[in-house]
């Protein structure tokens, strides 16, 4: 069974609507490199926004990189949800289900900006950390760099579908094959994050067919219908892979909002379409890899 979503449990309005406007707001993302804050400047914000339990986790990295990382994308999460919801970074409490999925407790007063519903998802890897908003149903998203290690990626790969396997073995080794592997990682990655089930949802117990540019084919876990998903795969910068994962019908726009960059501001995002689910006419848009 699916936990909750994110804030189901403090309430919010009805699925669908939106205070003041009556429409869903598009589905939102934010990409941003560790180069982005300074490590003085991650370790300043992580003392003023982070929580205990953030800053416990941060204290256990061995390496210095992995704990800069951690900060940066949670300094990220928390600049965000403060644009997002109107409260202060370090005023927001944010949860954790039975598997570990964060989830924004609302307080008893409501939220500032909104009474509607929010999901979110965070990833981070091998430099760059990646949020996905919706403010209906739920969100998943992954982040992979090709740089991360030849052997580890055809290690991962083991853990597909036999066809899956198949179709990354019809590359030839190299960074192609391995470009292979990580579409399909992310993209299985940020629908186990999606359903919130994590790593007890076993990577072949669903599948993705793949074309140059986007998905074609979704066959899911027993327990799930294809046409309950949207995916989406972008490169944002070179060699870096990004997968979304969203209930169909999170938004009443067909539109996803890229952000660049750490949001200091409300700068203007690059407007990307959001492909339809697998199996139906123009599945796979054209604005995934650049």
């Amino acid at each position: 069974m699916e936990p909750p979503s994110t804030d189901d449990a403090a309430g919010g309005a009805a699925p669908g609507q939106q205070s003041g406007t009556g429409r869903l707001p598009p589905v939102k993302l934010w990409f941003c490199a560790d180069d982005e804050l300074t490590p003085s400047l991650a370790g300043a914000l992580a003392a003023h926004w982070l929580d205990e339990y953030e800053r416990d986790v941060a204290g256990r990295f061995v390496f210095e990189r992995d704990r800069r990382q951690y900060l940066v994308a949670h300094a990220l999460l928390r600049r965000v949800l403060c644009l997002e919801v109107g409260l202060p970074e370090g005023e927001l409490t944010i949860r954790r289900s039975s598997r570990g999925r964060p989830f924004l407790r609302r307080p008893p007063g409501g939220l500032p900006r909104g009474r509607h519903r929010l999901d979110f998802s965070l990833a981070h890897a091998g430099g760059y950390s990646l949020l996905g908003v919706v403010r209906r149903h739920r969100i998943g998203v992954d982040v992979e760099s090709l740089d991360r290690g030849g052997r580890s990626i055809q290690t991962v790969a083991r853990t597909f579908t036999a066809e899956e396997q198949a179709w990354v073995a019809a590359e030839a080794p190299g960074r192609r094959r391995d470009h292979r592997v990580l579409r399909l990682w992310t993209l299985k990655e940020a629908y186990t994050k999606a359903r919130g089930l994590g790593l007890s949802l076993a990577f072949d117990s669903f599948s993705f067919t793949l074309a140059a540019h986007g998905v074609t084919g979704f066959r899911p876990p027993a327990d799930d219908s294809a046409g309950r998903w949207q995916f989406m795969e972008l490169e944002p910068v070179p060699d870096v892979l990004v997968a979304v994962a969203v209930r169909a019908g999170a938004t009443a726009e067909p539109l996803v909002e890229l952000h660049m960059g750490f949001p200091w501001d409300r700068a203007a995002p690059r407007l990307v379409a959001l492909p339809r689910p697998p199996g139906t006419p123009a599945a796979a848009g054209p604005d995934g890899f650049r």
